[in-house]
């Protein structure tokens, strides 16, 4: 039996294995890339924008969600569903407590 062959789709978006995000501080506008597998679904999803400071307060992290909540619930495939698990967990909130929106997030 033959080895399996690598996808090239992981080679050229130069992560380790599907569903492994990775930051990409030279892409112009994105600021992750995730070859994110479901089923049978392979797609490679470029996310979040580049030099922007998120999730700093519990209240963006609460807005973010509630702006894009349909968009999460897609689920693997869709951008907003690995921005919400990269960028804007509950344990990278630089205030926790801090319930403020804070205009421009």
């Amino acid at each position: 039996m033959a080895p399996k062959s690598r996808d090239p789709r992981l080679a050229r978006a130069g992560v380790s294995g599907y569903n492994k995000p990775k930051r990409t501080p030279n892409h112009p506008t994105k600021s992750h890339i995730v070859v994110a597998r479901s089923g049978g679904q392979v797609k490679t999803i470029r996310f979040g924008q580049q030099g922007v400071k998120t999730n700093q307060t519990a209240g963006q992290r609460q807005q973010f969600k509630s702006r894009h909540r349909k968009n999460i619930a897609k689920g693997k495939l869709s951008a907003a569903w690995w921005a919400d698990k990269e960028k804007w967990s509950p344990s990278k909130t630089a205030q926790p407590k801090n319930k403020r929106w804070i205009k421009g997030s």
